[in-house]
């Protein structure tokens, strides 16, 4: 007898030392739980216009992280009724909550009910593989004691609500409450918390927007769980079993969708993925006001144009602050959600006699001045092609022997300002864009003078802000970025004397005298319905294929480009003054003195 007692005792030793061993080795890959308190969940990146507007959204996961403290006691308490009804009381593993989920799956011959705490939910979303063995039970129990141990209940279910998925692309309770309402999770009511509180255990089967029906007994179960634990009023269960689903997701559409997008592809070459999971906050320079306002002109004007002509046209307009350079306004095209093409910042057009300016400001440079003359009369150059001539004409056909600079701008007249092109040379001319900003390579030939070299709205727009102030005008698409603590980690500098000086006061001056004479009693002479001193130039391509005007305030440079895409006429007679020019004082208009 004493040795089978020994060979017992032996046996119980070695059973206990075993799964001693089992448990220690099982245990020995835990993940560290203290980085939890710098546990920051993968979240979207917002951008702001200069004044206050949400403009989009950038996310993998659409996610916007809210602290434990700002989630309102009535969501917690509706997870808490559908998911761990004794989460404030148990130390992370629900040994009665097994148990009667246990019984009343043997009762319901299936699954009906999980005994997973919210605790443990959290520790398989943030540790643990989504495998089904003992082991990771284990892992589970272990880690959501530690867990427990170390933060508040509150702080544990901020963390399970701001890492779980909703379905329909929504991560964490603020996105949820976005997606499925329209509102943040401060403004959610009792039937909208037990909906989102119904979704997690299985987003798909139980969406509103998929499986109504479903959606609605889930939501109702939950509402009902809510009342039995006392967490809602009979009257309130009552009122809010009969709220109507969501009828569709709400996806947020960017505003201002061309500047959104010409502003993410800068961004992600510079941050990568996260721009997409660090809650990054950008501060852009858009003007949602005034971006409204360019958007509206753009679309009166192109339905203006398409009254006259086949339908197809398109447009852009920029406005850029002659202070710092800020881009407060670009429209891209008629619709962005049809075609993602940005002819603001993308579309290589010939610029006609909007490109005129530098040639006139290459020759003041030179020492010429607005009422210097040259002479209007026709005149051949060699051609591209050998033995053969290029003659240029003016749009009218008319020649006026010798005019002043100002006069020759003014009348945007052709065989003036090539003989000044030729007189001065094409080398200073293109030197003299470049200075002012333009980007774009330009071809060194005589034609160029008459806009024969293509630019980019963009561009073209920003090199008049030299004409405006004499000082090249270095563009900006947002004033500050900061990370998901609000810390700024970029924030680019502006300083007037780090901008370059490209003419000097008095050739400014002479600059601008050629461009207000333009306004004044040339090609663009509609807009002194403006009541205030602009200055600008028309420009138009051959067949009209392109139509500008490019124009300043004392605040703002503004460019417009009308045209289509296939590069095929607009319409007859559908100059810069006529498709262009309307669109850039009704947007001046919109946005007053």
């Amino acid at each position: 007898m004493h040795w089978i007692k020994l060979i017992i005792i032996v046996l119980i030793a070695a059973l206990v030392g075993g799964l001693a061993g089992f448990l220690s080795w099982t245990i020995s890959d835990l993940p560290e739980i203290r980085t939890l308190e710098s546990y920051r969940p993968v979240e979207s990146t917002l951008l702001y216009s200069s004044d206050g507007k949400v403009l989009a959204e950038f996310y993998l996961e659409r996610r916007r992280y809210i602290p434990h403290y700002q989630i309102p006691d009535l969501i917690k308490k509706a997870f808490i009724a559908i998911e761990d009804q004794r989460f404030y009381h148990h130390p992370g593993i629900d040994l009665i909550g097994i148990l009667r989920a246990l019984y009343r799956n043997i009762k319901a011959k299936g699954i009906e009910e999980g005994g997973s705490t919210i605790t443990q939910q959290l520790t398989k979303m943030l540790f643990l593989k989504p495998e089904k063995n003992i082991m990771r039970k284990i892992k589970e129990a272990v880690i959501s004691a530690q867990i427990e141990k170390r933060y508040t209940k509150d702080e544990i279910i901020g963390m399970y609500l701001n890492q779980s998925y909703f379905g329909t692309r929504a991560y964490g309770i603020e996105a949820a409450a976005e997606t499925y309402f329209a509102k943040g999770v401060n403004e959610l009511n009792v039937a909208e918390a037990a909906l989102l509180a119904g979704l997690q255990k299985a987003p798909s089967a139980y969406s509103p927007f998929r499986n109504p029906e479903k959606a609605l007994m889930r939501r109702n179960t939950v509402l009902s769980k809510m009342l039995e634990n006392r967490f809602i009023t009979k009257e309130q269960y009552e009122q809010a079993i009969n709220e109507p689903l969501p009828a569709k997701p709400n996806y947020r559409r960017y505003e201002a969708p061309y500047f959104v997008e010409y502003l993410r592809q800068q961004l992600e070459r510079r941050y990568g993925d996260a721009l997409y999971t660090g809650g990054l906050r950008i501060y852009t320079t858009l003007d949602y006001s005034m971006q409204k306002k360019a958007e509206e002109a753009l679309l009166k004007g192109i339905l203006d144009i398409e009254k006259r002509v086949k339908k197809g046209v398109q447009a852009a307009i920029i406005a850029i602050d002659l202070k710092e350079g800020n881009i407060k306004a670009m429209v891209g095209g008629t619709d962005f959600w049809e075609t993602q093409f940005n002819r603001a910042t993308m579309a290589l057009r010939q610029p006609g006699s909007a490109f005129k300016p530098f040639v006139y400001a290459a020759a003041i440079k030179e020492g010429l001045g607005s009422t210097d003359e040259v002479l209007d009369e026709p005149v051949n150059f060699p051609g591209s092609k050998p033995n053969s001539v290029w003659s240029p004409r003016n749009y009218d056909n008319e020649y006026r022997g010798y005019v002043s600079l100002r006069t020759a701008m003014a009348l945007s007249l052709n065989t003036a300002t090539v003989r000044l092109a030729h007189n001065i040379g094409i080398k200073k001319i293109i030197e003299t864009a470049q200075e002012c900003g333009i980007k774009t390579t330009l071809q060194p030939y005589l034609p160029i003078a008459l806009g024969a070299s293509d630019v980019t709205p963009l561009e073209l727009t920003a090199a008049y802000g030299a004409f405006a102030t004499g000082k090249r005008l270095e563009i900006k698409a947002y004033d500050r970025i900061t990370n998901n603590k609000g810390m700024v980690i970029e924030e680019p500098i502006w300083s007037p004397f780090s901008q370059k000086v490209v003419f000097t006061e008095e050739e400014t001056l002479e600059i601008r005298e050629l461009l207000k004479a333009v306004v004044v009693s040339g090609t663009a002479q509609k807009a002194k319905e403006l009541k205030k001193e602009v200055f600008g130039k028309t420009g138009t391509t051959n067949d009209f294929s392109d139509a500008w005007f490019v124009g300043f305030d004392d605040s703002l440079v503004v460019g417009v480009w009308v045209g289509r895409d296939n590069h095929k006429p607009i319409g007859g007679k559908e100059a810069g003054a006529r498709a262009a020019l309307p669109i850039w004082i009704d947007f001046m208009k919109k946005i007053g003195p």
